[in-house]
């Protein structure tokens, strides 16, 4: 007994180094970016031509640290949050050229301006769900939704209509979990409260354009209790994860209530294909691809933990940037915060004062200095904004270009981005408004859906 006591000591303490050795190597490759402004990569020293940028005084920038985990989102600068340093830290890998290339060859597409722009960034194991697909293994996508209010704001479509161009361009079955017991746990809602907000922002995610052949969306309060593989996948991953692991991951302290700390297992549940019995038959070995913001990231780092240990594969994940609120980009748009969001639900008149009034600029204090000098595209929400909406890639670089010589007022900006804002929102709410109860039940009811393995 004494002897393996003293085993668990040792291992225990071997354990410990081995993370303050990793945490220590992710510090060094930041600080090896800030100083190089390259990527570590080993045996590859910087090159000697090498010329570091100097772009002013950075204190600000250095000093503080990017929060960012399921819940809060907030940067220290005002450009928004260091997504480079954000990929270190997290041990993501960067959507290079080469994968948007491999991307657009595998699926015979331009790549969606999400993933040109950079607002789609980060990436883990998307080589293998592209490898798979080559040799005619599909793949399903599984996203989701936290329905903590009635109406959804604009932020919340990203990964909406990046998900519906994946689905449409691979032909694949997609499932959609609405979180509704998490909003339950977390925020002062009742249980009815939250199962209508699924419903509602259902109606939402539906009028994006899901195949409803290929679509299936569940609330957790629903599906949780109506299928046995499910709740067994839940189980083995909370059987596989300690309470110290998860306290380290999303940062739950003692007070918090037991629901909080067992729900990631449920989070996760999606992520194996034999969750999905009526899609997939029971097969265990369905790659699934997890399009989401990577504030989500920290639950799916501790599913691809377990997956191997409970004889189940890892997800793949594609990263998105956060859509900021239109009071800048240190922080993300909340639907708590009317000021702070654009809603879906807004009409053109609220959305135009909202602009007006509320839009953070990166235009100068006089006409004459603005002109004389330009404006920041790199801090200016309305630009930002313009970066997930307008399409057209010549259209936006002209923008960019008259915007930084001075030649277009921030005034004008914000107009662009009022008159590309008000019509998508308004065929938005008409498509919305076709969207009946008996749609959303079929969309949500267990059944199998059509596709090709």
């Amino acid at each position: 007994q004494s002897s393996k006591k003293k085993i668990g000591q040792c291992v225990h303490a071997i354990n410990a180094e081995i993370d303050a050795a990793v945490q220590l190597l992710l510090k060094l490759k930041v600080d090896y970016k800030q100083m190089t402004g390259q990527d570590y990569k080993a045996g590859c020293p910087p090159s000697e031509n090498l010329i570091v940028s100097n772009n002013g005084p950075a204190a600000d920038d250095c000093d503080g640290e990017d929060l960012v985990d399921p819940w809060n989102v907030s940067a220290s600068s005002t450009k928004g949050v260091d997504y480079d340093k954000l990929i270190v830290r997290f041990g993501s890998s960067k959507i290079d050229k080469e994968l948007l290339e491999r991307i657009e060859k595998v699926s015979g597409q331009r790549a969606h301006h999400f993933l040109r722009r950079g607002i789609f960034f980060s990436h883990r194991d998307m080589h293998q769900i592209l490898d798979a697909y080559e040799k005619h293994k599909s793949f399903y996508l599984y996203t989701g939704r936290g329905p903590s209010s009635e109406a959804m704001h604009v932020g919340h479509l990203i990964p909406f209509i990046f998900t519906k161009w994946l689905q449409d361009v691979f032909d694949i079955p997609l499932v959609v979990q609405m979180t509704d017991d998490e909003k339950y746990l977390w925020k002062d809602l009742t249980l009815e409260e939250c199962h209508r907000f699924t419903v509602e922002n259902a109606k939402d995610i539906i009028a994006c354009g899901f195949d409803v052949n290929k679509t299936f969306i569940f609330s957790d309060l629903d599906y949780m209790g109506a299928s046995p593989q499910f709740y067994r996948n839940v189980v083995k991953v909370q059987k596989h994860v300690t309470f110290n692991q998860v306290k380290g991951i999303f940062g739950f302290t003692d007070s918090d209530c037991i629901g909080k700390i067992s729900f990631p297992a449920i989070q996760a549940a999606p992520s194996f294909s034999s969750s999905f019995p009526q899609i997939f038959g029971g097969k265990k070995d369905v790659p699934c691809l997890i399009p989401c913001a990577i504030d989500q990231d920290p639950y799916f780092r501790m599913t691809r933990d377990v997956a191997p240990r409970i004889g189940l594969l890892k997800p793949a994940l594609l990263h998105s940037t956060f859509f900021p609120a239109l009071q800048g980009a240190q922080t993300k748009m909340s639907a708590s915060d009317p000021n702070s969001s654009i809603f879906l639900t807004d009409t053109p008149k609220q959305i135009k004062n909202k602009i007006n009034k509320h839009a953070f600029s990166g235009g100068k204090d006089t006409v004459e200095e603005h002109r004389k000098y330009g404006g920041n595209t790199e801090v200016d929400v309305s630009f930002l904004y313009l970066t997930f909406f307008l399409e057209d890639d010549e259209k936006l670089e002209k923008i960019k270009e008259d915007y930084t010589s001075g030649a277009l007022l921030t005034g004008e900006l914000k107009k662009i981005l009022i008159e590309t804002l008000q019509p998508m929102i308004a065929q938005h709410q008409e498509r919305r408004k076709q969207v009946t109860d008996e749609m959303v039940q079929q969309f949500m009811t267990p059944r199998p859906l059509n596709y090709k393995f």
